[in-house]
Parts: structure tokens; sequence; C-alpha cells
């Protein structure tokens, strides 16, 4: 079991920043790709941010590439998303998920383990 715990979430406007962390324990953290999804209200959860074990290999969605940044920190068994440039439409419920097996995973089926999300409002 690997249980995960977000952070970071909150209000902000229109170009701000924001730095969301996701905290693990249980099994080792280096033995899961981790993957950032969020969901906004009447949408699917969607896959905007994975990276692999070593955080060598990034994954974005066409939304927010050039704009957030995924990264890892093994020795801390956290993973970040850091928004910049921020706008409206990325107000959602972000969530992190460690996938099955170290390398990049780009389904949601592959993702094992959710947090319990945190909310991300970006207003005009």
């Amino acid at each position: 079991q690997v249980q995960l715990v977000e952070s970071g979430g909150g209000l902000v406007q229109t170009g701000d920043s924001l730095r969301l962390s996701c905290a693990a324990s249980g099994r080792t953290f280096s033995n899961y790709g981790m993957g950032w999804f969020r969901q906004a209200p009447g949408k699917e959860r969607e896959l905007i941010a994975a990276i692999n074990w070593n955080g060598h290999s990034t994954y974005y969605a066409r939304s927010v590439n050039g704009r957030f940044t995924i990264s890892r920190e093994n020795a801390k068994n956290t993973v970040y998303l850091q928004m910049n440039s921020l706008k409206p439409e990325d107000t959602a419920v972000y969530y992190c998920a460690a996938a099955q097996g170290s390398g990049i995973r780009t389904s949601l089926d592959e993702y094992y383990y959710w947090g319990q999300g945190t909310q991300v409002t970006v207003s005009s």
C-alpha cells in the first residue's frame, strides 16, 4: 500500500503560480511512476503530468505543457507540480497518483494509489 497526501492548493488569480506537493508513505517511493491528475466539475479526471521513478522522463498534457513542471525528490518521498501562468480553466481538484511500475504511465487505469485531492481555484 502507498498512502498519498496532497497539499498546496488554494485560490489564486489569473497569471499566478502555485506549487502542489504530494507526500508518499508506505512502500518504496522510487518503485513507482507518479502522476498528477485533475478533475473539474462535470468533467472526467485527466492526466496532466507524469514522471518516471528517477525524474529523468516526464510527460505533459498539451493543456499544461510549458506552464506546469512535475518533479520528485525520492529522498523526501515527495512529488511536486509547479504551476505557472495559471488560467481560470485550470480550476479543478488536483490528485496525485502512484502507478504500478517505475516508468511513465499515461492511462488512468495504470494508477493504483490515489491521494484525496486538493482544490485549485483560479479567478479571472
